[in-house]
């Protein structure tokens, strides 16, 4: 039988390199004499085990096993921009997250209006 030992120290290094400043500040380009850096927010979690286990029954054998993984979220925040005049920050607007925002909104307003109106009706 070969030996497949999980290795969680590997995985661990591998998921760090993923977390690296690049994921936070993308690579920073100039245009015209103006340098810009993006900004991002990241954020990861590794996780992983492993067990081993023998049967008393010699037919059975034993074995091992084991497994890992990790996952990353990064969102964009924004960019600075570097000209001669300084450094600024332009935010990154997230246009999905602000009509989710209405749309949970409207929802909440909806459901509280139509609550106050058969209340009233029932009355």
């Amino acid at each position: 039988m070969t030996d497949r030992a999980f290795d969680l120290a590997a995985l661990t290094r591998a998921a760090s390199e993923t977390f690296t400043v690049r994921r936070v500040f993308g690579e920073t380009y100039e245009h015209d004499g103006v340098l810009v850096v993006p900004v991002a927010r990241a954020a990861g979690t590794v996780g992983g085990g492993g067990g081993g286990g023998t049967s008393s029954d010699p037919a059975q054998g034993s074995g091992d096993g084991g497994g890992g993984g990790w996952a990353t979220h990064v969102r964009p925040l924004g960019v600075f921009v570097v000209d001669r005049d300084g450094a600024r920050w332009s935010p990154a607007v997230d246009v999905d997250r602000a009509i989710r925002g209405g749309q949970v909104l409207a929802a909440v307003v909806g459901t509280a209006w139509a609550l106050a109106w058969a209340v009233r009706r029932r009355r």
